[in-house]
């Protein structure tokens, strides 16, 4: 059976609080929430983990992951250790844990800090495992999943049951360019951010806008094994209008996966 289930990112709108996002989130009719690691749940705050999913729980949506800011860096360097954000995490009732494969350039990262990452990223995964809960890297520039290649080489290199990767289409990038891309990689994705930017980050459209791109990328997508949620994660103008026109295109869009 096809699990593909709409979501929100609560960083697409920090300015409102955690109550706010969840009537949002209601009010729009979609299955879940990715709650943020900056703003709205913050590691280390573990009543207000299990307070957020609560109000996330009796809203009727469900926490679809931990949008953690854990960059994998040497630990003196982090702003919290993991074990805060696991414990956050355990709170929330999370499946899985967003973090970031480093926070610079691949083409600036020698092969020993590759290698780094790779061990911290198995360090962390046997400790989530061991909570059932999953590590998923974020796909984002100026770290090692920045450029296909390198984000096949980090997969490839960590080869963990407990570690996958969030997809988004890289900014300015052709859409076949892209869904090539996703063919590759597909196997290591989870969870799917979604937006319609073009052609630069700061150049935001309505969802719709990308319609015959992402219908390309879902019909990939709603092929493979398994359950995944797809966050819409920004909208034009931040305003949570458009955020309710972008889940109704969201939520019109997967309705043709499901019977």
């Amino acid at each position: 059976m096809i699990m593909l289930f709409s979501g929100l990112v609560s960083i697409t709108f920090r300015d409102l609080s955690v109550a706010e996002v969840i009537e949002l989130a209601r009010t729009a009719g979609i299955h879940g929430i990715e709650w943020g690691g900056d703003v709205h749940v913050p590691p280390g705050d573990m009543q207000h983990a299990r307070d957020v999913k609560r109000q996330t729980q009796n809203a009727g949506l469900t926490v679809n992951a931990y949008g953690s800011y854990y960059r994998l860096l040497p630990e003196a360097d982090e702003a919290h250790s993991f074990e805060a954000v696991l414990a956050t995490a355990v709170g929330l009732g999370a499946p899985v844990i967003r973090v970031w494969a480093g926070n610079q350039p691949s083409s600036d990262a020698d092969t020993a800090e590759r290698e780094r990452i790779v061990e911290e990223t198995h360090r962390i995964a046997d400790m989530a495992g061991t909570q059932g809960i999953d590590i998923a890297f974020e796909y984002h520039s100026n770290t090692l999943t920045d450029t296909l290649d390198s984000a096949l080489d980090l997969m490839k290199a960590v080869d963990h049951d407990h570690v996958s990767t969030f997809w988004q289409p890289p900014n300015g990038r052709p859409p076949g360019e892209n869904k090539a891309g996703l063919d590759v990689i597909a196997k290591w994705v989870s969870n799917i951010h979604c937006f319609h930017w073009w052609p630069t980050s700061q150049d935001r459209h309505p969802l719709a806008d990308g319609e015959d791109n992402w219908r390309q990328y879902l019909d990939y997508i709603a092929t493979l094994p398994g359950e995944r949620s797809v966050s819409i994660e920004f909208v034009k103008d931040g305003k949570p209008e458009q955020f309710l026109e972008d889940a109704a295109t969201l939520k019109r869009w997967l309705a043709r996966y499901h019977p």
